[in-house]
């Protein structure tokens, strides 16, 4: 896991594939990463609960699988419906049951149909932002905050100065930052934060927030009124608004 950790934050990715003999069998995520981290690490030890460190800890026992796939030729649409379906953010690409490549919800938001403008009104992002933020101080330590993201199933976290938001700690952020380069976690999240913090107007469309996350390669999107933030929309929200819609 250590190799994998170190692999990817180089590479900047966030997703590997594993294989046996040449042959796919899993994948390993950012997401596994943040839940082996936060479950009872020694943070200047480098130990995983059960007295096994990252450096020790095989990717095979950690990995997700069985792999979900989808032919090269399939239309975007079964992509994303089977991404909802499977409630995740990625699909491995085959064809003719060769891997070629991965598709994520990143990937597909540039290239999702636009919404006609008459039908703007009803493809406002207010309707499908998620309205539950959470939140932690500037102070919390990143530890702290790994342990909340896997407590909480999320990928982000809003930073908050005085609480008001001046930053995102994500998941890409534990693994570049952090866990490729064999740093202690013990430090406060608001010196390691992505900041300043990208965020939209209450009130833009889908076809705005999409262009929006394309173009900054970020996958969630904070929604701000009046300077308060109300919600933050994610990369997988615009993907569920194409395969619903």
């Amino acid at each position: 896991m250590h190799v994998a950790a170190r692999v990817m934050g180089e590479k900047h990715i966030g997703i590997l594939v594993v294989i046996i003999y040449d042959t796919p069998v899993g994948i390993i995520t950012e997401r596994d990463l943040l839940d082996t981290v936060s479950s009872g690490v020694d943070l200047e030890k480098d130990w995983i609960g059960g007295g096994e460190s990252l450096r020790d800890q095989k990717v095979g026992s950690i990995m997700s699988y069985p792999i979900s796939k989808i032919c090269v030729s399939s239309p975007l649409k079964d992509a994303a419906k089977l991404m909802i379906e499977k409630r995740i953010r990625r699909l491995m690409v085959c064809d003719l049951g060769n891997v070629v490549g991965i598709i994520t919800a990143l990937d597909m938001i540039g290239s999702l149909p636009r919404v006609d403008e008459t039908m703007k009104a009803w493809f406002e992002v207010d309707y499908f932002m998620t309205k539950k933020i959470i939140t932690a101080d500037e102070k919390t330590t990143v530890d702290q905050v790994a342990i909340i993201m896997a407590e909480k199933r999320i990928g982000s976290v809003i930073i908050t100065r005085n609480e008001k938001p001046i930053g995102i700690f994500t998941e890409r952020d534990l693994l570049t930052k952090f866990l490729a380069r064999d740093k202690s976690l013990v430090v406060e999240v608001g010196e390691v934060c992505s900041s300043p913090l990208i965020s939209a107007q209450i009130g833009i469309s889908v076809n705005e927030a999409a262009t929006i996350m394309a173009l900054k390669h970020i996958r969630r999107l904070p929604i701000v009124k009046n300077d308060i933030l109300v919600g933050i929309l994610s990369a997988r929200d615009l993907v569920e608004v194409y395969a619903r819609k």
